[in-house]
């Protein structure tokens, strides 16, 4: 088996020495600036006179500080150029290799995110330089005029390169820092958007689950009480119950399937292994159940009947549905209870009432410090969803009243 050719290994080194350079930037500036005062050493060192030549060094000295510092104080080293520069025109000290420090520091300081005036102050200065060196020290021998001229543009081309390259690289670092910031803050909204997705799908299924169970298995419940209460002297009643248990089983089971299916698929299916979710039609069927496990029901229909949004009829359904639950939990014995439905031209109208116990204040409240009173909260989040209004409360004289009003076209 012929072995896979291997990595370069200079490859390796190069990033290394990459990462160190971009992990010690000061050092690096420092290691520039050494560069450059040698070379500016060597020159002044072949200069015949000793006099010039010490001014020429503190010059140079400071231009190389100038270099080292640039990163870490990039305004005061502007400064410090600028008043070198201003040195050199008054002590007559020419341009020489040092000044190649006042390119560097102009790209640093329009490259560095900071005050604008220094920006500023670099390019001005930048354009001011080659002029100034041009009219302090002119060009030797006979020159005409436009020659020189060409000569100040051509000097002037390097300041202003290099400021044009130090702006460029600070808008394309503001660009893209923009752009991290904008995705940061798009996933934080994702985020935001994906627990508020999530609380809502929590309570949803919990406002299902409270639904489907709890009316079923309080009828169950009521019917189980009463064939145990017949069985020795009403076995046919008994019978009855156990059946009313045996369809009332049934249904719980196909509601629950539906909603497994709605968790399962994201969606309703309307036929075949689930059910269709109830809707203001089934409120008699309802009804008819209720009356079968001993509960007086009276159910009132005002107005033309006709189609509603699927979340209305659901809602209304399930405060129906609630509403004579929490009626057989805490009415008492003989209680009875009316339901009534009115439609209007731009809504529907609920009213359930009931002349039993009612349920404690603390429960249709905020639903109880127990845990209790889930029902009602449900209601509340149900009829909210779809834009009404819901009131649940004690009756005057006695007994529990729940009002809601749906409207038909959707919320805002």
């Amino acid at each position: 088996m012929i072995p896979g050719p291997r990595p370069f290994p200079t490859l390796g080194y190069v990033q290394r020495l990459y990462d160190f350079i971009r992990s010690h930037p000061t050092g690096v500036d420092v290691f520039w600036a050494v560069v450059l005062l040698g070379f500016s050493g060597l020159w002044i060192g072949s200069m015949p006179a000793l006099e010039p030549a010490v001014g020429y060094a503190a010059v140079a000295v400071l231009f190389s500080l100038v270099v080292a510092l640039r990163r870490r104080a990039p305004e005061r080293m502007l400064l410090l150029a600028v008043a070198l520069g201003l040195v050199q025109l008054a002590f007559d000290i020419e341009t020489f290799m040092a000044d190649f420090a006042m390119l560097v520091v102009i790209f640093t300081v329009a490259a560095h995110d900071g005050p604008r005036w220094a920006s500023r102050l670099a390019l001005v200065g930048g354009l001011c330089a080659a002029p100034l060196s041009q009219l302090r020290w002119p060009l030797e021998g006979t020159v005409s005029v436009p020659a020189q001229v060409f000569f100040t543009v051509i000097m002037a081309v390097p300041f202003a390169l290099a400021w044009v390259l130090g702006d460029s690289l600070r808008t394309r670092r503001a660009y893209f820092a923009q752009l991290e910031e904008k995705a940061s803050r798009l996933e934080r909204e994702r985020e935001a958007q994906a627990k508020v997705a999530v609380a809502a799908e929590r309570a949803r299924i919990a406002r299902e689950l409270h639904d489907v169970v709890a009316h079923n298995v309080s009828v169950m419940v009521v019917q189980a009480d009463g064939a145990a209460y017949v069985m020795d002297t009403s076995p046919e009643t008994a019978k009855q119950a156990l059946e009313t248990i045996s369809t009332t089983g049934r249904q719980a089971l196909a509601e629950m399937r539906r909603l497994l299916g709605i968790l399962r698929t994201g969606e309703h299916r309307e036929a075949g292994e689930y059910v269709p979710q109830p809707d203001v039609e089934q409120i008699e069927e309802l009804v008819e159940q209720v009356r079968g496990a001993g509960l007086t029901v009276d159910l009132t229909v005002e107005g033309t009947p006709r189609e509603l949004p699927t979340g209305v009829g659901l809602t209304a359904y399930r405060i129906v549905q609630e509403a004579l639950t929490n009626t057989r939990k805490h009415g008492g014995p003989d209680v009875g209870a009316s339901v009534r439905l009115v439609y209007f031209d731009d809504g529907l109208g609920l009213l359930v009432e009931d002349d039993g116990r009612g349920a404690p204040q603390e429960m249709y409240e905020d639903g109880g410090a127990d845990g209790r009173g889930h029902g009602l909260i449900g209601m509340r989040e149900r009829v909210g969803m779809v834009g009404g209004t819901l009131d649940a409360g004690p009756r005057p004289g006695g007994g529990f009243r729940i009002s809601a009003l749906l409207p038909l076209k959707p919320a805002h």
